[in-house]
């Protein structure tokens, strides 16, 4: 992998990474001012963490530690950074953290910087896919067990170790991995993916100055045998042959800021909220059945969030959301919606009817309808159905490339103007010939704006 980080990435691997790159960068940009970041700047300036690594959208500058730390924590946030569906880890966030934080002392070029962060994202993927589906069932949060890994790769390829030295950094790495979804709906949550891509760089700082633990941490007897009960290690594809496909071309970009298995159930309410408009208010929605793949109760099954967190792991929110304003962004899963009584109401009408029948990205939204208050019945009055066979954003209906721009241009634009969306993309497209990632930071700093 090391190999395959340090040389011309394919065609196909360079527009995976160089999109994931861009989505995660504008996620990092847009929680730069976040409460979240707040405490972490806080705690960083009581243990003199000031540096010269840039973190999207602040003016300030960290040390490599505390950069990694906020940077990470920041791109999963509002968790709508990209999502592998097959493992629902979110590579971007840790690997991204790790490259820009090592970003002063190796100086490396537009090429290495994006190898490496390609190499991070894959190394998540393929443990990930070793370990799936009984490590995240049994209750862990797969983005941050598996992204210290891929922080790990990533920093052994920009600060020049071998293949000897990065053994050592997995084996270090793999007494960092930790992360429990008890944690989904509240602040600790995005700091698995912070704390994750700092201790990546840990390890590999730790391998290079010569420390070691056990020789093969990803065999027999090792980490991966503790986070589950069931391994599929061919998956973790360690014989890499020549045109090998990456996983990180499996990686999505999502379209709303919140779990992904309600992604689907969300396009159908939007499409529903468009037709129940055209009844012009001569009709209330009295009832909702949402059938679903089971992921979707398990994961996002909370009824009545009282947080913008919190509102991000409701399906029903999602949904309600989606069927009130006919969309979801970072605006509906704010303080302020969650809290909402005609979006609580709703909430309360919406049963979610598991179906193993049900794909992951596919869903049947089923919306019943009543006369609204001082409307004479006419008949009765008919439930409007919307089925969805692939989600928007999903393997099978990928964004385009102007879909992508469009929510980073959204992301960038209370903090660093919209502009300066397209001057990362720009930035991005050029990395593979640049000399340096000058242009990139540049394109994600305050100055942006002018």
């Amino acid at each position: 992998m090391l190999g395959a980080a340090r040389g011309p990435l394919a065609p196909a691997v360079r527009r995976a990474a160089g999109r994931s790159l861009l989505n995660v960068l504008g996620t990092a940009v847009s929680a730069a001012g976040s409460d979240a970041v707040r405490v972490l700047l806080a705690a960083a300036d009581e243990a003199g963490g000031a540096g010269q690594v840039t973190v999207p959208g602040l003016a300030r500058t960290l040390d490599p530690y505390w950069a990694a730390l906020v940077t990470g924590t920041a791109a999963h946030l509002d968790d709508y950074d990209d999502t592998h569906l097959v493992t629902v880890i979110h590579p971007g966030a840790a690997a991204l953290a790790a490259v820009l934080s090592l970003v002063p002392e190796t100086a490396p070029s537009g090429a290495a910087f994006l190898g490496a962060f390609a190499a991070g994202c894959e190394a998540q993927l393929r443990i990930g896919c070793a370990i799936s589906p009984a490590h995240y069932d049994h209750g862990w949060h797969i983005t941050g067990t598996c992204g210290v890994f891929g922080a790990a790769v990533a920093a052994c390829a920009l600060l020049g170790l071998d293949a000897r030295a990065t053994a050592r950094a997995l084996s270090l790495a793999a007494t960092m991995t930790a992360g429990h979804r008890e944690a989904f709906g509240t602040m600790t949550k995005p700091l698995h993916a912070g704390k994750a891509a700092a201790n990546g760089v840990l390890a590999a700082r730790l391998a290079a100055q010569g420390l070691a633990g056990p020789a093969d941490p990803l065999g027999q007897g090792g980490v991966l045998e503790v986070l589950a009960a069931r391994l599929d290690r061919d998956a973790l594809g360690l014989g890499w042959a020549a045109g090998h496909r990456w996983e990180l071309e499996l990686n999505t970009i999502k379209t709303y800021p919140c779990g992904v298995v309600a992604h689907p159930a969300m396009d159908a309410a939007i499409i529903a909220s468009a037709r129940i408009a055209e009844l012009a208010g001569r009709a209330e929605i009295s009832g909702v059945t949402l059938r679903c793949n089971p992921l979707v109760p398990e994961l996002m099954g909370l009824e009545q969030p009282d947080d913008g967190l919190r509102s991000r792991f409701s399906a029903r929110h999602g949904v309600a959301a989606c069927l009130l304003y006919g969309r979801a962004g970072l605006a509906e899963f704010s303080d302020a919606v969650a809290a909402a009584p005609e979006v609580a109401r709703l909430r309360a009408l919406i049963t979610l009817d598991a179906d193993p029948a049900v794909a992951r990205d596919a869903a049947v939204l089923r919306v019943s309808l009543r006369p609204a208050p001082g409307r004479k019945p006419a008949g009765a009055w008919p439930s409007v159905e919307v089925a969805v066979e692939h989600t928007r954003g999903s393997a099978a209906r990928p964004l385009t490339d102007d879909d992508l721009l469009d929510k980073v241009r959204a992301l960038f634009g209370p903090v660093l103007g919209e502009r300066a969306a397209a001057g990362a993309r720009d930035a991005i497209g050029k990395l593979p010939g640049a000399a340096d990632t000058s242009a990139l930071l540049a394109a994600i700093r305050p100055e942006a704006r002018q």
